[in-house]
């Protein structure tokens, strides 16, 4: 479990500064509430990016997008009400990304990046 929970983060932080380099800036991390927890919130420009992060060291259980459900996407949107209600940060238009992030031992981490899944 602490193997699965070291990978997730780093895939989180692997996303995040994937994310600011393109010009985004990361506003939350890894927020939580009654619902569940929303890796990373963004603004991109007028908008505020609900981002699902999925990381994997290799194929073996499949394309991290492959644990992106219709139920996963409905806990998204529960979840980024919830931040939006509860936050003082102006939101404007909101959106949900997922990132994916292959993170192999030994070599450099890929990332795959999905605009507006939800």
């Amino acid at each position: 479990m602490a193997h699965n929970t070291e990978l997730g983060r780093h895939g989180e932080q692997v996303a995040a500064d994937h994310l600011e380099a393109r010009g985004m800036r990361v506003i939350d991390r890894n927020w939580r509430c009654s619902h569940g927890e929303l890796d990373l919130v963004l603004r991109d420009g007028d908008e505020t990016v609900f981002v699902e992060v999925k990381t994997r060291a290799g194929a073996g259980y499949g394309h991290p997008f492959e644990a992106i459900t219709a139920r996963k996407l409905a806990r998204l949107r529960r979840l980024a009400l919830a931040w939006c209600e509860a936050s003082s940060t102006p939101t404007g238009r909101i959106r949900i990304d997922a990132v994916a992030v292959f993170a192999p031992a030994a070599a450099p981490a890929v990332v795959e990046h999905l605009e507006r899944i939800a």
